[in-house]
């Protein structure tokens, strides 16, 4: 049996010798903190264009920002943006405020212009908040001038299920280095423009840069997946994720690959309101009795076979509903599900005869 060396996606073999003859329009909408060159701070603007967004923040002069970012969403598949303007400073608190100010905004992705880990920090701390009120969101971030092993100890800074590191740095259309942030805004993009949450990032063109900053090895490929990063290349002139990865490497201080495939966390966010949504547009006005309760278990089966017949979901579990021992108007569903898995390698072992 073959033994797994490396984590890069691909097709692989072995063989031995005998001598005996046998017979993408994106359904998700992002969310952008960065400077701009006009428009009114800590405020929310919906644009559905890079035209409609130069109009709104201006473009950006010597330093990429804003409009950088908005040219490589629209790019790479986004259809609606809601962007915030950040005060020239950049200080923390500013970045706090724009996130803030997208808190309650409907909005499933989200970037900003800024590499400070504190800054990054500050937005997991907001995807995390939105998302336990109901308002699930991940968030793309990226570094800057930094190596693999640098990137590696930023994603432990990190270290959630809702924040994807992406490195290396970028190239732009003219070959000069910019900020990974901006290599993270264009697969923010590409991610939006995905409809199965369960097709895996592999290989999925990233438009609007011109490549890599640095070309990693096998072996920083490996490090850089196992520590929680986003790893990109570019081969012929195509740039694309290698494997799409979240930060979440560890649970306390135990190593803890649960959550290390982006694919989890999307179906999650993609099974868990759908269900939510169904139950609430069906049973507004209702009695918790025993029909009703029947017919909510109905409803969530229903759901949930949705998702396998999309093989977003590879199956589920019992179904259970029942009223609240503690509050006889709560009603209480429960069901567990298995996701369905991206496929990374393919194995080959191939016998010869001779």
């Amino acid at each position: 049996m073959s033994v797994l060396e490396h984590e890069r996606p691909g097709v692989y073999s072995t063989y031995d010798a005998s001598a005996v003859v046998s017979a993408g329009q994106a359904t998700k909408v992002i969310g952008v903190a960065a400077k701009a060159v006009k428009g009114t701070e800590k405020e929310p603007v919906t644009v559905t264009g890079y035209t409609a967004g130069v109009e709104a923040f201006g473009e950006d002069a010597e330093t990429p920002g804003m409009s950088t970012i908005l040219r490589l969403l629209f790019a790479n598949g986004a259809s609606t943006v809601v962007a915030v303007r950040v005060a020239e400073n950049g200080e923390l608190a500013d970045y706090q405020a724009a996130f803030a100010a997208l808190a309650d905004q409907d909005v499933q992705i989200l970037v900003c212009d800024s590499a400070d880990v504190t800054v990054q920090q500050a937005l997991r701390t907001a995807v995390e908040e939105a998302s336990a009120s109901r308002r699930e969101r991940i968030a793309v971030v990226g570094g800057n001038g930094e190596s693999a092993e640098e990137l590696v100890e930023r994603a432990a800074q990190l270290n959630s299920e809702r924040m994807v590191l992406v490195g290396p740095d970028a190239l732009d259309s003219a070959g000069e280095t910019i900020s990974g942030v901006f290599m993270a805004a264009a697969v923010a993009g590409v991610i939006a423009s995905n409809r199965d949450p369960a097709v895996p990032l592999n290989g999925a063109e990233v438009k609007g840069l011109g490549g890599v900053a640095q070309t990693y090895s096998d072996n920083e490929v490996d490090l850089l997946v196992r520590g929680g990063v986003t790893p990109m290349e570019s081969v012929a002139g195509v740039l694309s994720p290698i494997r799409g990865i979240t930060t979440r490497t560890t649970t306390g201080e135990a190593a803890d690959t649960t959550w290390r495939e982006l694919t989890t966390i999307l179906i999650v966010d993609d099974l868990i309101p759908s269900v939510r949504n169904s139950l609430r547009s069906k049973f507004t006005r209702t009695k918790n009795t025993a029909q009703t309760r029947s017919a909510i278990r109905s409803q969530v089966i229903v759901e949930l076979e949705k998702k396998k017949k999309a093989e977003i979901i590879d199956g589920y579990g019992d179904v259970t509903v029942m009223a609240s021992e503690d509050d006889p108007t709560v009603c209480l569903v429960e069901f567990s599900f298995a996701v369905a898995h991206g496929l990374n390698q393919i194995y080959l072992t191939v016998h010869i005869t001779v």
